[in-house]
């Protein structure tokens, strides 16, 4: 991921105890760090609700559950809702296409950016993701007082996901999320 880095401290120790006549190897490894994304939930595969059927790592529906629910909260926040002219647009006509893109990628920074390692995010870099010269579909610059009302809608659907604002893992994202304040407030 372009603008976050997770570091995980792997060492590998091995050694060999001699006990009486047998030989057994006695592995010191440390278990690598949990990540963020280990403590959302990580990699254990779960029935994804929205696809029968099929199974999702729990991090990553975690995640998507609360973008998902973070999406509908800013489209019905006047404060911030008119940057995504076009994709409610969409959405009113009946094309959900929009959305379904905007959620993947959201959803694959997150993980990212939480320290998955099953995803890659190939998306816009935050900067030209915010700046409408490089993003057509994004309808103005943002200022701080936009990216405070984001942050607040991202806790109400943390919430509508049901994860409370004292979760936290929550705390450790939304950490994430101010850091990105340079690169989203261009106005």
């Amino acid at each position: 991921m372009k603008t976050i880095s997770c570091l995980v401290l792997v060492a590998a120790l091995a050694g060999t105890v001699l006990l009486g006549e047998s030989c057994s190897k006695n592995d010191n490894t440390p278990a690598a760090a949990p990540t963020l994304y280990d403590s959302l939930g990580g990699t254990t595969m779960v029935t994804d609700p929205a696809n029968s059927g099929a199974k999702i790592e729990a991090g990553r529906l975690l995640i998507r559950n609360i973008v998902d629910s973070s999406i509908f909260v800013i489209a019905a926040d006047s404060r911030i809702n008119g940057f995504f002219k076009v994709l409610l647009a969409e959405v009113t006509a009946g094309n959900t296409s929009g959305f379904a893109a905007l959620s993947k990628s959201l959803t694959d920074f997150v993980c990212v950016g939480t320290g998955a390692k099953n995803f890659t995010y190939g998306g816009k870099s935050m900067r030209a993701a915010h700046d409408p010269a490089q993003n057509p579909r994004m309808n103005g610059k943002a200022n701080n007082s936009h990216m405070d009302a984001f942050e607040e809608d991202l806790v109400k659907g943390a919430a509508k996901a049901g994860v409370p604002a004292t979760n936290k893992a929550l705390q450790s994202v939304a950490r994430i999320v101010e850091s990105l304040r340079g690169a989203v407030v261009q106005q």
